[in-house]
């Protein structure tokens, strides 16, 4: 065999072997990629033939589901249907996190519950610290059907996205003293409640539903801090018209920022520091 043929086809197959294809989400099992995580027996339901997931919280407890693997970049969605009902008090995420908890990195979707209005909270933990929240009023209602939530992640932005429309940008500014995530992590689901934060649970409305499908995965698997290959170009979400939105996307990020946007702590922070400038 021409040995340059045989070193493409090695390289095709070592790129196929980090990266599992979210191509057709809905069509992947949740066990190919992912596990149950933690919840009483019961609060992880298995539905449509493993193609969808549903997480219940209630007096007894919540639920949560993790990714078999760890990831260094990717394009990472999922579909989410948020409970009905009163959810004052109530937290359902999906989000991206390191093992260890002490120096961790974090990339956060987080619903905020609420008896009236959902709001979703945004966060950024890197090397253990976090305080980067920003908050936006959804301009649909999330408990009615399925939407697509995805963060984009590479080395050089994170991108929220919600039903295709970028929310949140956050720049990899390294080069002028920021901070960015490096280090390889868990796709993560949740449900729980956080009284301190959000206040009490309305009890009389549980148990309360989450419910997540499209368990497809585009990301590079790694178990090593910043690896070169999670950099690499030959991976489509590195690609250069990933670097920055385009112009529409750039057009539809303000629109959602000026109409939506409810907090953003680069208002509450020194006006120098590298994250926060355009």
């Amino acid at each position: 065999m021409d040995h340059s043929l045989l070193f493409s086809l090695l390289g095709f197959v070592f790129l196929a072997s980090i990266y599992t294809s979210g191509a057709a989400a809905d069509d992947v099992l949740f066990s190919q990629n992912y596990k149950d995580l933690w919840g009483n027996v019961g609060h992880v339901l298995h539905l449509n033939q493993d193609k969808e997931i549903q997480l219940i919280f209630d007096q007894s407890s919540g639920a949560g589901f993790i990714s078999k693997e760890k990831y260094g970049s990717g394009m990472f969605n999922m579909k989410i249907k948020l409970p009905q009902k009163d959810t004052s008090g109530i937290i359902t995420t999906f989000y991206l996190k390191t093992e260890r908890d002490d120096n961790r990195d974090e990339i956060d979707f987080e619903f905020l519950g609420s008896s009236s209005n959902i709001k979703l909270h945004t966060n950024i933990f890197i090397n253990g610290q976090g305080g980067r929240e920003q908050e936006i009023d959804l301009w649909f209602n999330p408990t009615i059907d399925f939407h697509d939530y995805t963060l984009l992640w590479n080395q050089y932005q994170i991108v929220f996205i919600v039903d295709n429309i970028p929310i949140r940008v956050f720049k990899n500014k390294t080069s002028s003293g920021g901070s960015f995530p490096t280090q390889p992590m868990n796709i993560i689901g949740t449900i729980w409640n956080a009284p301190a934060w959000i206040g009490q649970v309305n009890w009389a409305d549980a148990p309360f539903q989450a419910h997540y499908k499209g368990f497809g995965i585009s990301g590079c698997q790694t178990q090593t801090t910043n690896d070169p290959q999670c950099q690499s170009s030959n991976l489509w979400w590195n690609e250069e018209k990933y670097w920055k939105l385009d112009s529409a996307q750039q057009k539809e990020y303000e629109n959602v920022r000026s109409k939506y946007l409810v907090y953003d702590y680069c208002s509450k922070i020194a006006s120098s520091s590298p994250e926060c400038q355009n």
